[in-house]
């Protein structure tokens, strides 16, 4: 041991700290992470072991670790602002810009987030910031439990950010525990004093009193991390700090464009852009509007930066695509449904929708998209009326429109059948407009009713809009995209779009399949390439769309009125155990806060009421429990001396004393044979008094340890209680 500290209670505090950091690996992955926290531990425990050498540099100790730590993150984050090695102006921004601004860039990204500096520094800073508080708490006020609270906060950060659960959450609370405990009942280890030819020599064990608290620690940490992860009595994803932070838009001009659509149709031959892909596309998406006011068709977008990647879906089809935008002047970019990777460009990302929005405008952009598009399977083809943005508002709808929406979809409860039916609706009943005449604009309520009551002529516009407003009204979760059709016209390799290939389409919400792309204009058969994974799952779902004349209502699927009962007794049943577990976890710590503190102030004062000689062994059984709740060691056979001993070695005179001091009155009790009065009883209860006394100046966290004790409520075999 070092004379200067205790080399395991500050290897304990730096790795719980550590661990801490790392806790916010969801947010950036292991690699990132581990070399800046490794670095500021490392910084953190040579400053401890350069400080115990040379103790003049101990006031400077706090300002020694901030400056090397942010030294050594410098060389290892800022790597290319250095010069020769050394920091420059342009390194120091990097510092500030990364505490001041990467909390809030990482939440304005998907996760993984790109470890770039101005978002990674943060963590590695506030695991420097905890490292100087923590060593200062522990080596200056000697306070283990104290010392670590800055690493819980920077856990506690973590776990805001993103909440761990399963074997992750179950892992964190080993990983955490480990060296916490080290740290907490390093200074529960008791000196036995053993006799040797040139004096007294001091040796160092851990006691028992020291291993019960860590492993019940250590158990608990577990068993809650296991029960509270498998926990979810709303079935939703825990809340966390990223909820709450989006991206801000791009300064320029937004636009929308819906609103484009005739004015490209009116100049059809005009290159957008081209693209290559491995695996056919049905449609390139801009944008998608779910909100309606019976005017206009707003974009409730939750923007993010595009981090490192998306998780895609589980054995999906993987696809990628290059592409070449040239005809395109406003913010949005061509993209996929199920995005994973973007390379080539750094923009924004609304996830539910699959929309990419670059932060600076330009004409020429060339960049490379990666997607992986689960397999359909419409199955019993419900409808999923909980998709956000499904069932959004329609306005003043005109009363004409009513009639005619329970018309087109036969009366039919909300299914997938039923929003095939309005599809076949549309395209039986409306044309299509194309070609060099005037083409039909606007998408609102007069436009739509005109639409459909009066002319029946439109372009994908109106289409795409009335069969998400009829849809709603239906009880037909929908929302209206914007974008191009795939291309079948090739030049050098590539398929190129133009104008002509505009297009607007609704999406309806399928439970279990997400959101499914509708052809409610008939062109998608005709667009002469090859369709993609869900194109053909939608072609063959109609396919087998009965015919009109012939639609009944589907059966009711599982989980709708008649069996709903069951499958929520189902889920009660399988998620039972869970709760189970949740609430004897809580019984047990309630039980050990409150029960064991209880049955020990329930004791003293049944030994208190004893009277005689018995009244005094009480005395002695009192204070004898005290003190190995304190971690003294006690042996039967020993004798109050002997413990007055080991006790004096725990806290000084002040707790020696008045065992020695009941030592004479236990030996006149055993050995006088004069009857025991009150008075006798009195003298050694009033020890107890000063003994307890004498504790109550141990630090606090031992003595909550000591009340939480359960081992000391067990009777020990034989008093041992013998004068000496």
């Amino acid at each position: 041991m070092s004379a200067g500290f205790d080399r395991i209670a500050v290897a304990g505090l730096l790795g719980a700290t550590g661990v801490a950091g790392l806790l916010f690996t969801p947010v950036f992955g292991w690699g990132p992470l581990l070399i800046p926290v490794l670095v500021v531990v490392l910084v953190g425990y040579g400053c401890v072991e350069l400080t115990a050498k040379f103790p003049k540099l101990v006031p400077y100790r706090p300002l020694l670790v901030a400056l090397l730590g942010l030294l050594g993150l410098i060389e290892t984050v800022l790597t290319s602002t250095t010069l020769a090695f050394l920091p420059t102006l342009a390194s120091l921004r990097g510092v500030a810009r990364g505490f001041t601004e990467g909390w809030q860039l990482t939440l304005q990204s998907t996760w993984p987030a790109r470890p770039v500096p101005d978002q990674l520094l943060f963590v590695p800073l506030a695991v420097l910031l905890a490292v100087v508080l923590g060593l200062e708490l522990l080596l200056r006020l000697k306070k283990p439990l104290v010392a670590l609270v800055p690493s819980l906060l920077v856990a506690g950060l973590a776990q805001a950010y993103q909440a761990l659960t399963g074997a992750g959450a179950v892992a964190a609370a080993l990983g955490y525990t480990v060296p916490a405990g080290l740290l907490l009942w390093s200074g529960r280890r008791a000196r036995s004093v053993t006799r040797a030819p040139g004096g007294p020599r001091f040796t160092w064990r851990v006691t028992g009193s020291a291993v019960w608290p860590a492993l019940s620690t250590v158990v608990a940490l577990v068993a809650g991390s296991v029960a509270l992860a498998g926990l979810d009595p709303v079935g939703r994803d825990p809340l966390t700090l990223k909820d709450t932070q989006a991206a801000p838009p791009p300064r320029s001009r937004l636009g929308n464009p819906l609103d484009d659509i005739a004015q490209r149709l009116s100049r059809p031959g005009e290159e957008v852009f081209r693209y290559q892909a491995d695996v056919p596309v049905d449609q390139w998406r801009l944008i998608v509007l779910n909100g309606f006011d019976g005017s206009n068709w707003l974009a409730d977008s939750r923007l993010q930066r595009f981090g490192a990647g998306i998780d895609g879906t589980p054995g999906g089809t993987r696809g990628t695509a290059e592409l070449k935008v040239r005809g395109l002047t406003g913010p949005w970019l061509p993209s996929h449904q199920d995005l994973t990777d973007v390379d080539g460009v750094t923009p924004l990302v609304d996830q539910s929708a699959g929309t990419l929005l670059a932060e600076t405008p330009s004409l020429a952009r060339d960049y490379r998209l990666s997607w992986s598009s689960p397999e359909v399977d419409l199955g019993p083809g419900e409808v999923d009326a909980r998709a956000p943005g499904g069932l959004g508002g329609l306005g003043a709808v005109p009363p004409e429109i009513e009639q005619l929406a329970k018309d087109a979809v036969r009366g039919l409860r909300p299914t997938f059948q039923s929003a095939l039916q309005l599809e076949r609706f549309l395209s039986t009943n409306y044309l299509l407009a194309a070609g060099s005449d005037e083409l039909p604009t606007g998408h609102g309520w007069p436009q739509l009713r005109h639409f459909l009551l009066e002319s029946k002529r439109g372009t994908s516009e109106q289409f795409a809009a009335a069969y998400v407003v009829l849809a709603r009204m239906s009880g037909i979760p929908a929302r209206l995209v914007v974008g191009f059709r795939g291309s079948a016209e090739t030049d050098g390799g590539m398929r190129v779009v133009r104008n002509r290939d505009v297009l607007a389409w609704p999406e309806v919400a399928v439970a279990g399949a997400g959101w499914v792309p509708l052809d409610p204009t008939a062109a998608a058969g005709k667009s002469g390439h090859d369709q993609a994974a869900s194109g053909k799952a939608v072609a063959r779902a109609r396919a087998q769309l009965p015919a009109e004349q012939e639609l009944r209502p589907p059966q009711l699927p599982p989980g709708t009125p008649s069996d709903a009962a069951e499958d929520q007794s189902a889920e009660a049943g399988a998620g039972w155990w869970w709760v189970s577990l949740a609430a004897a976890i809580v019984l047990f710590g309630l039980l050990w806060l409150l029960g064991v503190p209880v049955a020990k102030v329930v004791r003293a004062r049944r030994r208190r009421r004893r009277t005689g000689a018995e009244g005094v062994l009480g005395a002695w059984d009192e204070i004898r429990d005290r003190l190995r709740a304190h971690g003294v060691p006690f042996r039967i056979g020993m004798t109050p001396r002997d413990l007055a001993e080991s006790a004096g070695s725990l806290a000084g005179e002040g707790i020696r004393e008045p065992v020695a001091r009941l030592a004479k009155v236990l030996d006149v009790t055993l050995w006088s044979g004069v009857p025991v009065g009150d008075g006798a009883v009195r003298r050694a209860w009033q020890e107890v008094g000063e003994l307890r006394r004498g504790l109550a100046t141990r630090p606090f966290a031992a003595r909550v340890l000591a009340a939480l004790e359960p081992r000391t409520l067990v009777p020990i075999k034989g008093r041992g209680g013998k004068g000496g």
